[in-house]
């Protein structure tokens, strides 16, 4: 008779050591023992050898429906199945429908839920002009966290949210233990540099950074930072391209804030310099990238301690959307789900850095981050089974020929990976075989924070 459904072997990567020749076993989509040496009898048995066995990856940030008929959760969740993500946190600024009310955010989890085959936890929002009526109410209804904007990048679909109004906002989200994440570009400042860098008739790959120099950024962050601590509300910096944004993060701590901030993957793998002057348009996002100095800046502070999870801004912008010769009039953000693993080991192998900071960045602080550590984030007993598998592939990323992305682009097309999923489990259940995504569409689950209804 065998003693659990499942045992994965391989060399187990935990956020605080490295197990070689270990064994994950499983019962009933949940982990009941991580040891090394023999493992014990199970139903079914995968021996991947040397490779990594990390915890299944969450990743922060994913916008799966922001453009009408285009990705949506079947597309986005196949991509991060077969990059060994096992858990999305969906942003809530919907095409149509911008998640601000408990009835909205549970009408999205019904519509994920039919076609996601990983499993999602869903940011809510507000509208300026409801101010926080709606917090309470999505609170209840299961929102992992909620994201408001210091920008308005649309005024119905991703509004700016006002100062006082997010005060507001933040006072009521304080209560649930929850936190609030913000898009960090001062709205004035941008505006005022953008209509400089028309005035000038620049329209090539430098304008887009030109038009949002650093102190857009950094404005941003003092203002959310200083919200946070006259209201005593978790605060999050969804995406930081500069040194300067860790350090000011680091500051707040010290003063007792609860103050975290996030690196996407672009910001730690490309440069202005390199790849926006390649692609162009492909690697616009907001903030902008920015030059190597900034890039190796963000490496020291993830070696320091000081970024507290690593995410894609994932969204999947058909290419005529993102090939605009005039650059600033490209959509801004790009896929990333079925590389993300992948390039955040191998930056951490190129620099000599414990592969221990995967398990943390893409696993455990996420999962305390949306307060999903009572189900997600770690090899640990009674967590969900969720599993990345990387193996040494070496080989070229080429997004079109997987066939896992509703696109065939990406800025990082052409880049080198040495290693890539082998396999990807969901709640003990093979999603991903390194080949073909085999989990159906509809198997994954609505994540709820703890204490949650």
């Amino acid at each position: 008779m065998s003693d659990f459904d499942c045992v994965i072997q391989g060399r187990i990567v935990r956020a605080d050591r490295v197990i070689d020749r270990g064994f994950v076993a499983i019962r009933g989509g949940l982990i009941e023992h991580v040891g090394a040496g023999a493992a014990p009898a199970a139903r079914e048995r995968h021996d991947f050898g040397s490779a990594l066995v990390l915890p299944g990856a969450i990743d922060s940030q994913v916008h799966s429906c922001s453009q009408k008929g285009q990705e949506g959760f079947d597309w986005s969740t196949r991509s991060a199945a077969a990059g060994g993500v096992t858990t999305i946190v969906d942003m809530p600024y919907d095409d149509g429908n911008l998640v601000c009310t408990a009835e909205r955010l549970s009408r999205k989890a019904a519509m994920a839920g039919a076609a996601a085959r990983v499993d999602y936890a869903l940011f809510g929002t507000i509208r300026p002009q409801d101010g926080a009526a709606h917090i309470d109410e999505m609170a209840a209804a299961g929102a992992a966290a909620f994201k408001f904007s210091t920008y308005e990048t649309h005024p119905e679909r991703f509004p700016r949210i006002p100062s006082a109004v997010m005060h507001d906002a933040m006072r009521a989200v304080a209560p649930h233990g929850l936190m609030v994440g913000v898009h960090n570009e001062n709205d004035e400042a941008a505006r005022e540099f953008m209509r400089r860098v028309e005035a000038s008739g620049a329209t090539d790959w430098q304008a887009h950074g030109r038009s949002r120099p650093p102190i857009t950024e950094t404005l941003a962050i003092a203002e959310v930072y200083e919200l946070a601590a006259d209201t005593g509300c978790a605060a999050h910096i969804v995406h930081c391209s500069l040194g300067r944004g860790y350090d000011m993060a680091a500051a707040y701590r010290a003063q007792g804030v609860e103050a975290t901030i996030e690196a996407c993957i672009h910001y730690l793998v490309l440069s202005e310099e390199d790849d926006v002057a390649r692609v162009a348009g492909k690697a616009k996002v907001n903030p902008p990238i920015r030059g190597r100095a900034e890039r190796e800046a963000l490496w020291r502070h993830l070696a320091a301690g000081n970024v507290t999870v690593v995410s894609t801004d994932h969204v999947s912008w058909s290419e005529d959307r993102k090939t605009d010769p005039n650059m600033l009039r490209n959509a801004s953000g790009v896929p990333g789900l079925e590389v993300l693993v992948s390039l955040l080991v191998q930056g951490l192998l190129d620099r000599g850095l414990p592969l221990t900071w995967a398990a943390r960045l893409l696993a455990a602080n996420p999962a305390r981050l949306f307060r999903i550590g009572h189900r997600k984030g770690a090899l640990e007993l009674g967590r969900d089974a969720d599993v990345t598998v990387l193996a040494h592939r070496p080989g070229v990323y080429d997004p079109a020929a997987s066939g896992h992305n509703r696109v065939g682009w990406s800025p990082y097309a052409g880049r080198r990976l040495d290693h890539r999923p082998a396999a990807t489990f969901a709640r003990g259940e093979l999603v991903y075989d390194g080949r073909d995504v085999v989990g159906r569409a509809g198997r994954g689950q609505f994540v709820r924070p703890a204490g949650a209804r």
